[in-house]
């Protein structure tokens, strides 16, 4: 296999390992059973989650593919987009290891094609977890092609017809972006693209200050890119905590990140070997020319050529329509993950692929409202969030109590030198029921899974705070948290008793 089948560039060992393993060029389909207890049309995180738990607990599953197997997460997301961050976080360490008394002779500098190479490594080395043999292993009919509804009961694959009981939607979302002036004429990266540059370019222009947004704007910019990030809103991370967003905004100008928030009339045009911005930010014009333009805003449903309609599943331009149990309007059809979700996250997905399991099999009754969805943006510091933020809680009429712990008061933060950022945590007003939390610390998503364990299982924070930490890590932030509400507790009238308790038994 010499030519270069696939988008995947450049075509070394790597990407042929990972093709290999997800896209097989030699792949046979098998011939498809009378009937299958579930088709699970697309392989991202949220089909083959739903595919190897339903054959798991005994089901015929028939699962279809026709691009790569591991869907965004693998190929063009999770995976390359945090083998790049920690590879900036590198750099960014050894250029202030002075500070710990570490002395690095000579300038700091970046192998980019070294860089790209060992992402390319590290995602096809995780790809066989994602491999059709792998699910063909666990007794699942894998399907390389495109899907489409032809019956009631039926998805066609090629010339091959695919009877089910109940199928299932999960062929995710793909990076859209919205009009633009000038978008059409010039030459754009998106995250699909992205991780397929064999050189760093000098000046790079990133447009949205969302996740995707600032963790590239920050990596590449710790690479050694000039970088300019433009955002419509004002600031970064518009859907955060304004307090953490900004903590993050500061992260980012230090590593010198030219934030142009505000944006407004946004034009592009082609030049030569680049890209032209034209924007005001701020009252101030900006007319730049950028080597390469990554748009990391906007994103929709891959439903195109699926003959939805003819099955009577309904969409928009955002996603495919589902009750709480994810049923599509078609009772036969249910849809998880990316295609149907506001929460666009691999574990969300991985999560509603198992109450699909649930209620296409077994007739179950299991909601996605009931799902603690955390979330984080993995710049430096990290920003994570679950459950309500203050200010949704004010759009609901949701009285609430907050306690906010610095990382500027703990210790193992101080010792790390990573004192910006915070513990947030939200209950309700009287109680120590947690409703919410953001973290921003430099393992805030890491964090953040304590507070999401406690919310699912009904734990305050009083419980939270009573909960024995080591010492000294960052997560003791969490526990102080619980120590402050506590101290809440101790009313002046609960303190007079205290007083004479212990009086008389002096």
């Amino acid at each position: 296999m010499s030519e270069n089948p696939t988008p995947l560039q450049p075509w070394d060992e790597h990407n042929r390992k990972l093709y290999a393993h997800v896209h097989p060029p030699d792949w046979v389909n098998p011939t498809p059973a009378p009937r299958y207890n579930l088709v699970v049309i697309g392989g991202g995180t949220a089909g083959l989650v739903t595919a190897a738990g339903a054959a798991g607990l005994g089901a015929k599953v028939a699962l279809v593919e026709k691009h790569l197997l591991g869907g965004d997460c693998l190929n063009v997301g999770c995976v390359p987009s945090k083998a790049l961050l920690r590879a900036s976080r590198a750099a960014a360490e050894a250029r202030s290891a002075g500070e710990f008394g570490v002395r690095v002779s000579g300038e700091i500098s970046v192998d980019f094609p070294a860089v790209m190479e060992r992402m390319r490594r590290l995602r096809a080395d995780i790809s066989p977890h994602d491999s059709a043999a792998r699910f063909r292993e666990l007794g699942i009919d894998v399907f390389i092609g495109s899907a489409k509804f032809i019956g009631r009961d039926t998805v066609r694959v090629g010339d091959q017809a695919l009877r089910f009981a109940k199928a299932v939607i999960a062929t995710g979302a793909r990076a859209a972006a919205p009009p633009m002036r000038g978008l059409k004429e010039v030459s754009y990266l998106t995250n699909e693209t992205l991780f397929s540059l064999a050189e760093l370019p000098q000046r790079l222009g990133v447009i949205g200050a969302g996740p995707i947004g600032c963790e590239m704007a920050q990596a590449f910019a710790r690479f050694g890119s000039e970088v300019f990030l433009v955002e419509a809103m004002h600031g970064i991370l518009p859907r955060e905590d304004r307090d953490a967003a900004g903590i993050v905004q500061t992260a980012l100008l230090r590593d010198g990140v030219k934030l142009l928030c505000c944006g407004k009339d946004l034009k592009l045009s082609p030049v030569p070997r680049g890209v032209r911005m034209q924007v005001e930010s701020h009252g101030q014009g900006y007319d730049l020319a950028v080597d390469q333009l990554l748009v990391a805003v906007g994103r929709a449903p891959n439903v195109e050529g699926l003959g939805l309609e003819t099955v009577g599943v309904e969409f928009d331009q955002k996603r495919v329509k589902v009750n709480d149990r994810l049923q599509t309007s078609n009772p036969r059809i249910f849809a998880c993950g990316d295609i149907c979700s506001p929460y666009q996250f691999t574990h969300a997905a991985d999560f509603m692929a198992r109450i699909v399991i649930q209620n296409a099999l077994f007739q179950g009754r299991a909601k996605a409202s009931s799902l603690v969805i955390p979330w984080a943006t993995y710049t430096s510091p990290e920003l994570a969030q679950v459950g309500l933020s203050a200010a949704e809680a004010q759009q609901r009429s949701i009285a609430v109590d907050t306690f906010t712990q610095d990382l500027s008061k703990v210790d193992r933060a101080i010792l790390d030198s990573e004192t910006e950022g915070f513990v947030r945590v939200h209950v309700r007003k009287g109680t120590d029921e947690i409703l919410g939390a953001t973290i921003v610390a430099a393992h805030a998503g890491d964090m953040i899974g304590e507070v999401s364990l406690a919310m699912k299982g009904g734990l305050g924070l009083k419980t939270v705070g009573s909960a024995i930490h080591p010492y000294p890590t960052q997560t003791e932030a969490v526990r102080k948290v619980g120590d402050l509400y506590s101290r809440t507790r101790l009313t002046p009238w609960v303190k007079g008793l205290f007083r004479t308790w212990l009086g008389l038994t002096r």
